[in-house]
């Protein structure tokens, strides 16, 4: 790689973190200039920034090195966690399979003697977070978000409930994926690289990330503990039935896929398959994630392409940092570009220390992250 390609790289990196922070501008150029709103709107999402940067990185290698050069690093180049994060979104939020994270979410909060929705909002603050770990984030987000707006949100309740309910919930969701190593993408983007398996997540993260979970559920509900048992409980939803075999269908497709995580060949069939029977039985389906899925794995493979060639300033970077320092740093930095980033970058250098993994990750997503599906 020859030193301007170096320095082209690095320079379209950070056109790529400002990029993120003009979101908003392409977002208004696309309603002043409607004859080109869609051009527009495409690059307001976050989502597409370094898949747009990454195709920019390409066109000057072939400009610089020659077409054969371009494509080999290309093809040089494992899109296989873009490509699991497009397959586990889809069918983890599909209606089956939310359907039952519902169903366990009810059941536990009918087993706890509070008044009104004081029980069910604890549970949901909990175990949908919780369930993010295998159901993945953004589906639990959004099941999280409907259960809270049905019992709470859109009821007369204060403002003050309402901004703290969000906010613990998009901190435990965060934290909540960290008990496998597959569904929050800064987990994925590293499990592979080092080795973390289920039993490594677990004892790393996992178990201090449910017990973090429930303690920010617990401080919410007893705040706001009487404004919540004054609510009633809004009757469950009879739209959700579905059958037993289509539910363990979905479900089974979900595990397929989860095992074999690390065979694109197999999880694409895989979710071929699913998409099949989706099309076959429309009425077992609700709008799938096709496009939220398709907007995070193509950020993933642009920062895959994007980041391959940033390793000869951020490996000096990296090594100058200890532990502590990387923990916070990341911790900040979440705050203007996606945690799944930066462990991406730090799982590109080689030699860090075991305590320095654990801390990259654990700032990112204590962070959490602005990017959202």
């Amino acid at each position: 790689m020859t030193v301007v390609l170096q320095w082209v790289a690095g320079a379209l990196f950070c056109l790529a973190i400002l990029h993120t922070f003009s979101s908003r501008y392409f977002q208004r150029l696309a309603h002043q200039q409607p004859a080109h709103a869609g051009f527009w709107h495409l690059l307001g999402e976050v989502e597409v920034v370094f898949g747009f940067w990454a195709m920019v990185l390409i066109a000057a290698m072939f400009a610089l090195q020659g077409t054969a050069a371009a494509t080999t690093y290309v093809d040089s180049r494992d899109y296989t966690e873009p490509m699991f994060v497009f397959a586990i979104m889809v069918v983890a939020g599909s209606r089956a399979v939310l359907q039952v994270a519902r169903s366990i979410a009810s059941l536990l909060a009918a087993a706890i003697p509070t008044q009104g929705a004081l029980g069910l909002y604890f549970v949901t603050l909990v175990a949908i977070p919780l369930m993010g770990s295998f159901i993945t984030e953004p589906a639990a987000m959004t099941l999280a978000a409907l259960m809270l707006r049905e019992q709470v949100i859109s009821r007369r309740v204060s403002e003050r409930l309402k901004y703290v309910t969000v906010g613990v919930l998009f901190v435990n969701i965060s934290i909540g994926g960290t008990l496998t190593p597959f569904a929050a993408p800064p987990v994925l983007m590293v499990a592979g690289k080092w080795g973390w398996g289920f039993a490594d997540m677990f004892l790393l993260f996992g178990w201090k990330a449910a017990i973090a979970v429930a303690i920010n559920a617990l401080g919410a509900a007893f705040l706001f503990r009487r404004e919540l048992s004054c609510l009633e409980r809004t009757p469950r939803r009879r739209t959700d039935g579905l059958p037993v075999p289509v539910l363990a269908i979905h479900l089974a497709f979900l595990a397929g896929i989860v095992v074999f995580a690390h065979h694109p060949a197999i999880f694409m069939g895989l979710l071929l398959l699913f998409l099949g029977f989706a099309t076959a039985y429309p009425k077992f389906q609700d709008r799938l994630m096709l496009r939220e899925g398709l907007l995070v794995a193509f950020f993933l493979a642009g920062l895959v392409v994007l980041g391959g060639h940033q390793q000869w300033w951020l490996a000096p970077l990296l090594h100058s940092m200890d532990a502590n320092t990387v923990y916070f740093g990341a911790t900040a930095l979440t705050a203007v570009t996606d945690n799944a980033a930066l462990t991406y970058l730090a799982s590109l250098v080689d030699g860090l220390s075991d305590e320095f993994k654990y801390s990259v990750v654990a700032g990112a997503v204590t962070g959490g992250s602005r990017c959202t599906v």
